[in-house]
């Protein structure tokens, strides 16, 4: 397989990878439990994906021993339908790192109002778009 792309995806474990996301050293994955996603039989043959190397032709790896191809070859649509599924996933993350990010006194009762708390964090994220 190809040096790191922007995005990663391993089909067998279920999970989308953007590379360097979020100003991240490392990338971010997620895994993602849609089995009617995953068992489109467009990627039947394929084990991982590096999509944006700079080898292009190094992009798809296949099961079998069909030699790795570049997405475009690959013939298995936009590299949206994985983004999206990750923008999803995040978004999600987002939310609930927002959510549980609250600040308490001793005795353990919420210590800002809701007001403050989007003082301290900004609004609660509502989207995100790769």
């Amino acid at each position: 397989m190809a040096a790191k792309g922007n995005w990663t995806i391993v089909f067998d474990d279920k999970i989308i990878i953007k590379n360097f996301a979020e100003g991240a050293s490392e990338g971010i994955g997620y895994h993602i439990d849609d089995d009617s996603f995953w068992n489109d039989s467009k990627f039947s043959n394929i084990w991982a994906i590096q999509y944006g190397t700079s080898n292009s032709s190094d992009e798809v790896e296949h099961k079998d021993q069909t030699p790795h191809t570049s997405f475009a070859e690959a013939n298995i649509g936009d590299i949206s339908q994985f983004s999206n599924k990750w923008d999803t996933a995040h978004l999600t993350q987002l939310q609930s790192d927002w959510d549980n990010n609250n600040l308490y006194d001793e005795e353990g009762n919420s210590a800002e109002t809701e007001s403050e708390k989007i003082t301290r964090l900004g609004s609660r994220p509502t989207s995100y778009s790769s």
